[in-house]
């Protein structure tokens, strides 16, 4: 099935049964609706999902790169924060460092590849991986789908915070650090904004607003994309918006116009190929500009 094949109220059933709203049975019963049946059904969410060998775009064994497992101390969190560390095999000193954060699946090959392309821009690239407590991304969407309904939210989020400022001390860079982060990971890129005043930049994906109370204590400079077609997300960004005015937070919002919520996810037809591309330069230009 192809992108332009897939029945307009697919892209919202779809949102909700990635965002936990909605069960995997729950989804196929009500698309076999519109979708020509049970097989229809399951048609679209098999073209739907992920296919991450397809979309890789730097491999693990990249010879550009240095990678290797890293764990951080957090003690408000999981006691550890695990994840996976990329940087330039070239680099003959200290580098600025980018926690990227991934969607609410755990650290997958996706977010893998993403961290890889951060460290080929020239930064030491952190992804921390919230499901480590439980096993780590167990190699399944689904089951890490369930697992992450299984995480203490507020330990998870301590955890993230913890990686940021274990990024601030890490030997291998400068004590500059950025974070990226994608749907629950933009989510959560707000929230550390407001947590590691340290913090240069903050670059969300369609993420969801920080507790507003906290915005004054953000000192980072932040980008934030959201999707033209993201109603759950962008309810959040007026009251977001008013409060960053009243702090003087510095920022740019973008909104790319069309767009599926995960546009920049390149492992499901929800990706916009022109609107990735323009997201992503835009990204690594103000980390150029914040971190250098």
């Amino acid at each position: 099935m192809h992108k332009e094949a897939i029945p307009t109220q697919a892209w919202a059933l779809f949102d909700r049964y990635v965002h936990g709203d909605l069960s995997r049975r729950g989804f196929l019963e009500q698309a076999a609706s519109f979708a020509g049946g049970p097989a229809g059904a399951a048609a679209l969410l098999a073209t739907l999902s992920p296919n991450f060998a397809a979309a890789q775009q730097v491999k693990p064994d990249d010879p550009r790169l240095v990678t290797r497992r890293q764990a951080f101390d957090s003690p408000q969190g999981n006691g550890k924060v695990q994840g996976y560390l990329a940087k330039p095999a070239s680099a003959a000193g200290k580098l600025p460092a980018v926690l990227v954060v991934h969607e609410n699946r755990g650290l997958n090959p996706h977010i893998e590849d993403i961290a890889r392309r951060v460290a080929l821009a020239g930064y030491v690239a952190y992804a921390p991986d919230a499901l480590a407590p439980l096993g780590g991304y167990p190699g399944d969407e689904d089951k890490a789908r369930e697992l992450f309904g299984k995480l203490d939210a507020g330990k998870t989020r301590a955890d993230i915070v913890a990686a940021a400022r274990g990024l601030l001390a890490l030997p291998d860079a400068n004590g500059k650090v950025g974070v990226v982060g994608f749907c629950w990971g933009g989510s959560l890129t707000n929230h550390v904004a407001t947590q590691v005043p340290e913090l240069a930049v903050a670059v969300p994906f369609y993420g969801a607003a920080p507790a507003l109370e906290d915005v004054p204590r953000i000192k980072a400079r932040l980008l934030l994309h959201y999707a033209g077609n993201d109603e759950r997300v962008n309810a959040s960004w007026p009251p977001y918006e008013a409060a960053l005015k009243a702090a003087g937070v510095r920022y740019e919002q973008f909104v790319y116009a069309g767009t599926q919520h995960g546009f920049n996810n390149d492992t499901t037809p929800r990706y916009d190929p022109a609107a990735a591309q323009l997201a992503w330069e835009r990204t690594l230009a103000v980390f150029k500009s914040a971190l250098g």
